[in-house]
């Protein structure tokens, strides 16, 4: 089999056979890894024979990308259509606002810069074609806030992790009302909340808001149903249920007991959908609207939900992959027949979707209203399970034999399976790129931010084999000039900033072009180091977020305490040898930051507890030029734990950690008070310093 060949396969295929690692070493992907890899992807290459099949499947594949409907240009400048149709056509454009133009391509067969940014159509020929006009940069903190050198803060939270009474064992929208309610006031602009994305209903113990059904539509368990029914409705409805025991019992945990919690949450949102479809009232025209304008993509959802439950009860079948073969097309009459039939349960579905849809959207009200300039900022997880919603509905758009992943790396030296499905690059461009979009839509449209974790999947994604380890993965390449187009496109609609989670392997030139199209990178304090010393606030890029942790990470006083290293080591993640190790690179670590610390002006000379290097760490950050600074809530409050703990096991309480106080009351303590009031100096500060 000539080496050369499975080459030329891989490169038309968009993998990278050779890649860095993020210790800057020089890695290549082997044959045998190579191949799997293929034949997940469709493209059996075990032979010459097969290869050259494969090379002709990938260039037809490649053909009807190039043909796909959708082209992303920058306003007022010219877009190449060389190669589709010939210099000096003639073409009409309708802008989204109905008027039209009329113009010719040029010489080189360019289309002339549009001024107007949006979707519009342009008639060339007989082609019928979506034309994606976006602005230069994604919105910034200048835009939203309406000042120049703007320097704000927010805070970062775990939605799930809030509390309230009544809201039945887990944070809820009205939670994150109360809660950006009383950040305003402390001068926050804004307040990052973990993915809302849908769930499967039918199996409660799956919980990881990163591994979703869809990334389209929401998890109905964040419903506070009162805020948008009353309260009338839902006390009946819990009093017919028989619910107030448990209710009560799942609200006193100090950990989510997610399988309880789902258990009552649907039983209680199943007798208010009863009694709202039972007779109209004065919510019913705002139901009959969401759904009209949820259109299909809402309509497929619900229809899912309602399938998988059925067929996880009736034949014990959980993925889509292994239903009876008429119910794994979407658009089959067996699945239509099914709505029909099942008309009540895929309703119910939909009324879940408006509830937690309404309720966001009254919470990004709350913010605004109470004087922050960004609001929410939503979570785009990188992927969703290929079992769900999304993978069954856009079966196109999606490869369905390999899953995302990571590289061996800082955080994982084994590398990692995230276990989601990769959108397909080929698919996308064939179809328009509506899954992209509509997922952009879907987490904008109640925001004033979106944060897209593992953004590096807009340029490139590692990618696994079903059944292999990372190890046998590769980089498959996306189309990142278009997709970022997309984004800057939806963020000008939106009116809402764009955050690129950007920790990790990065791919050379990633951060730079994000910055020039005015999307955020992260820096956390945890990694901003040059060789073994911190890097000083005045040294931190100014196109990126400051933050001192994310949800992967220890708090502060744990990484301080090293309840990380012990933890890791607990879940057998490390052994003790390893442990040992990393406690004494902990040791220099933290003489480093104090170091640091103290340098910047933030912490006194003389030896200091953890919660005064803690508050050292609030101003440090808020030192830095980062246009924004995201505080997580478990620094704001001090606390040892940290959300989540990447690797295999259960032994860590992952996505189950609730606060202790009911979320307006979390930022009434004198000493989180008084943390907050130094960042907002300090962001106070530097702003001035910067106008």
């Amino acid at each position: 089999m000539s080496d050369a060949a499975l080459a030329e396969l891989a490169q038309k295929a968009g993998i990278s056979t050779r890649w860095t690692d993020a210790h800057g070493q020089p890695q290549q992907v082997n044959a045998q890894a190579l191949r799997t890899l293929l034949a997940a992807l469709g493209l059996p290459a075990e032979s010459d024979q097969q290869i050259r099949s494969s090379l002709a499947e990938q260039s037809e594949r490649q053909r009807r990308a190039e043909a796909g409907p959708l082209i992303a240009m920058v306003a007022n400048q010219p877009v190449s259509l060389a190669g589709r149709f010939a210099p000096g056509t003639p073409c009409k454009i309708v802008l989204d606002d109905e008027r039209s133009l009329h113009r010719r391509l040029d010489h080189n067969g360019c289309l002339p810069g549009i001024a107007q940014c949006g979707y519009h159509q342009l008639l060339i020929e007989d082609h019928l074609l979506t034309l994606a006009v976006a602005p230069a940069t994604c919105r910034s903190i200048d835009d939203l806030s309406g000042r120049r050198h703007a320097h704000v803060w927010g805070l970062a939270a775990q939605l799930y992790s809030l509390r309230r009474p009544g809201d039945g064992g887990v944070g809820d929208t009205l939670a994150l009302e109360q809660l950006a309610r009383t950040a305003a006031a402390q001068g926050a602009d804004a307040v990052a909340i973990s993915p809302m994305h849908a769930m499967f209903s039918a199996i409660t113990d799956q919980y990881s808001p990163y591994s979703p059904s869809s990334r389209l539509f929401f998890n109905p368990l964040y419903a506070a149903p009162s805020r948008i029914l009353g309260d009338e409705p839902v006390r009946r409805a819990i009093a017919e249920a028989g619910l107030q025991d448990e209710l009560a019992r799942l609200e006193q945990l100090e950990l989510i007991d997610w399988p309880g919690v789902a258990a009552a949450k649907q039983r209680l949102l199943r007798r208010l959908h009863a009694q709202f479809s039972s007779r109209d009232n004065g919510l019913t025209r705002d139901f009959a609207h969401f759904c009209k304008k949820g259109g299909a993509p809402l309509e497929q959802h619900c229809r899912f939900e309602a399938l998988h439950a059925y067929m996880l009860k009736n034949q014990q079948v959980h993925s889509w992959h292994d239903w009876p073969s008429p119910f794994r097309d979407p658009n089959s009459h067996a699945v239509q027949q099914f709505a029909v039939e099942h008309r009540t349960e895929v309703d119910f579905h939909m009324f879940c979707q408006w509830l937690v849809g309404c309720g966001l959207e009254r919470a990004q009200s709350v913010a605004r209203t109470a004087g922050m300039s960004v609001g929410l900022i939503s979570d785009l997880a990188v992927g969703a399970d290929g079992a769900g919603s999304l993978a069954w509905s856009r079966q196109s758009e999606l490869l369905s034999a390999v899953s995302v992943g990571a590289p061996p790396d800082i955080i994982n030296s084994q590398g990692q399976n995230w276990g989601v499905s990769a959108l397909s690059p080929w698919g996308l461009q064939e179809l328009g790129y509506h899954a992209f979009t509509d997922m952009l839509q879907a987490n904008m449209t109640h925001a004033g931010g979106i944060r897209i974790d593992h953004v590096m999947g807009l340029k490139r994604l590692w990618v696994i084999p079903e059944g292999a380890p990372p190890t046998m993965g590769a980089y498959l390449n996306y189309p990142f000039e278009t997709l970022m187009h997309l984004v800057a496109l939806e963020s000008w609609r939106h009116q809402a900033i764009v955050i690129g989670e950007d920790l990790g392997t990065v791919p050379e030139g990633l951060r730079e072009a994000l910055a020039s199209r005015g999307a955020l990178g992260m820096r956390v304090l945890h990694f901003e180091k040059d060789g073994d010393a911190f890097i000083a606030p005045r040294d931190w890029p100014a196109d990126a977020l400051a933050t001192t942790t994310t949800h992967d990470l220890p708090s502060i006083r744990g990484w301080i305490a090293g309840r990380d290293i012990e933890w890791r080591e607990q879940a057998g993640h490390r052994g003790a040898e390893e442990s040992d190790s990393d406690r004494a690179l902990r040791a220099s670590e933290k003489v480093a930051l104090t170091q640091a610390l103290k340098d910047a002006g933030e912490l006194p000379e003389t030896d200091s507890d953890d919660l005064a290097q803690l508050e050292a760490c609030i101003g440090f950050i808020g030192k830095t030029p980062a246009p924004l600074v995201l505080l997580p809530l478990e620094d704001a409050l001090g606390e040892l734990e940290q959300p989540n703990l990447p690797g295999p096991g259960s032994i860590h309480p992952n996505w189950r950690r609730r606060f202790a106080t009911n979320a307006g009351d979390l930022l009434a303590d004198d000493q989180v008070r008084q943390r907050l009031q130094r960042l907002d100096r300090a962001r106070a500060r530097r702003e001035r310093e910067s106008s």
